[in-house]
């Protein structure tokens, strides 16, 4: 290893462990890198311009981005919830698995756990409280872990960028987190109402039989935009970028056309969000895109590669390791990070040991959502924080069983394979 690679790690650390931000840290030391390995510093450019023109991917995380916020200024979230209570909403714990069927759903609009859960909890936390049904920890604990489904579920932000640094099938990819996205639902449904249970939460008043068609007709062109999207993508109709744009649109559409909800006002601050969201994604891809040539230029991928060739007979057990590694890494790093600058260290052994990349990648993407709510970081409890003001120390009093039921969701997927790469296989996937 160069003295010049030392160097970089050594300032990426103590940049990103003074609180830099890690967009910035990675160019402050992507620079250094070049001056101290004698290369023209004008490369960095040249390979961020290379790696974006070649891969108009890129451009389906803006629009989706743009389509979560457009619902979110919009009351497409209320008209789900009303759909949401009237079918799940009659048991005990009703509201919350309302909370996480509407994640559900929502998770198949937005691609965004962020913007889920800022949709989502806005509206349901504040029912779930009221008159002291539910506790305020418990109601954003819950609202929290459901939101992990959202990038699961496609469309996926986090599966686009995967998408972008393995190459992989991102149709394909799609279609393999619709399973384990609901697999997830299913288990924090079973976990809500054992708590329910256990803490004699209150059963809701049953929506009336002759209300639910009434409801389900509202929420209808909202149920509808995911099946848009498979279709048009596994149709042969659109690609996933050209996907993302009809997505965009339709959101808007509806929310202008149908509902009539959108106001000048509201579209104005969805496209102030989404351009402020998008330039921050954008910081953080541009620098990874940068980070990934030092990494390739220095040799990097092989010499972890031959490290581990001694695991090369028990590829279980490898990926097992490198799931803790990362669950360990989303306590203190965004999703987007972890993604585009550590998953790519470990894409060449993975073909070695003859992994799918298609089964890796949800496996992944599902671990790094479970590290958004994973204290001390935990992105999207701070979120809830920010927008709810519930005290932190209660919301991570009441995370730990849904916390643990993620966890045990994805070791469930680790050991099964075929919960993963079932649905793609029926679509014609060989791998």
């Amino acid at each position: 290893m160069s003295t010049a690679i030392l160097i970089f790690f050594v300032l990426l650390i103590l940049l990103v462990l003074i609180g830099t931000p890690v967009s910035f840290s990675i160019i402050v030391s992507t620079t250094i890198y070049l001056f101290a390995s004698g290369q023209d510093p004008s490369i960095a450019a040249e390979q961020l311009l290379n790696a974006i023109f070649s891969n108009y991917l890129l451009l389906a995380v803006p629009l989706f981005i743009m389509s979560a916020n457009i619902m979110n200024v919009s009351n497409i979230t209320d008209k789900l919830l009303q759909f949401c209570l009237s079918v799940v909403g009659r048991f005990r714990g009703g509201l919350g698995h309302v909370n996480v069927v509407l994640s559900l759903i929502f998770s198949g609009m937005s691609g965004s756990a962020i913007a889920d859960v800022a949709g989502i909890g806005k509206i349901i936390i504040p029912m779930m409280t009221a008159n002291n049904k539910y506790t305020r920890g418990y109601a954003a604990a819950i609202t929290a872990a459901s939101a992990t489904i959202g990038p699961i579920i496609p469309p996926s932000i986090p599966i686009v960028l995967y998408a972008l640094v393995s190459n992989a099938s991102i149709g394909y990819l799609f279609l393999a987190g619709i399973i384990p996205g609901i697999f997830m639902g299913i288990l924090l449904m079973i976990a809500n109402a054992y708590l329910a249970k256990k803490k004699e939460f209150p059963i809701e008043s049953p929506v009336p039989l002759r209300e639910i068609p009434k409801r389900t007709i509202h929420a209808f062109p909202s149920l509808l935009l995911p099946f848009i999207l498979l279709y048009g993508i596994y149709g042969g109709v659109m690609t996933p970028t050209e996907a993302a744009a009809v997505a965009a649109l339709y959101a808007l559409l509806i929310a202008k056309f149908f509902y009539r909800s959108l106001s000048l006002k509201g579209f104005y601050q969805a496209m102030n969000d989404s351009a402020r969201s998008s330039a921050s994604a954008g910081l953080i891809v541009g620098s990874a895109l940068i980070m990934n040539y030092i990494i390739v230029t220095e040799n990097i991928p092989s010499a972890i590669s031959s490290l581990l060739e001694n695991v090369s007979e028990y590829p279980i057990l490898f990926l097992l390791s490198l799931n803790l590694l990362v669950l360990l890494l989303g306590c203190v790093l965004d999703a987007t990070v972890i993604i585009l600058v550590i998953v790519p260290l470990f894409l060449p052994t993975i073909a070695l040991l003859g992994i799918d990349p298609v089964y890796f990648g949800v496996i992944i993407v599902v671990n790094c959502m479970i590290g958004l709510i994973t204290p001390p970081y935990g992105v999207i409890i701070l979120v809830i924080q920010a927008v709810m003001k519930i005290p932190i120390n209660e919301i991570i009093r009441e995370i730990w069983p849904f916390l643990f039921t993620l966890i045990l969701s994805l070791i469930v997927m680790i050991i099964y394979p075929d919960l993963v790469l079932w649905l793609p296989r029926v679509f014609g996937y060989e791998g």
